[in-house]
């Protein structure tokens, strides 16, 4: 089993106002030095079998069609090592 990660993030032009809430906060919080945060989503697929190129271009495929707002967001897809649980 394979974990594929999809994230998915406005596109730098896109106003980004719950970004703007947390960096306003991180100060208050006793958090400096933060110039800039972009709120976005993470989303983690468990696919069964290898994942190779054909599988890669379906969950491409979804992510683009069903995971993000391709006018506003932009996304990245990405194999992640999976840990195996301790037996």
């Amino acid at each position: 089993m394979a974990r594929v990660v999809v994230d998915v993030m406005l596109k730098p032009e896109i106003l980004d106002p719950q970004g703007q809430a947390v960096q306003r906060a991180l100060p208050r919080l006793g958090f400096d030095g933060i110039s800039d945060v972009r709120q976005g989503k993470r989303f983690e697929l468990e696919v069964d079998g290898p994942v190779d190129e054909a599988a890669l271009a379906r969950i491409h495929d979804l992510a683009e069609s069903f995971l993000a707002n391709t006018v506003i967001e932009d996304f990245t897809v990405h194999v992640e090592e999976v840990a195996e649980a301790a037996k």
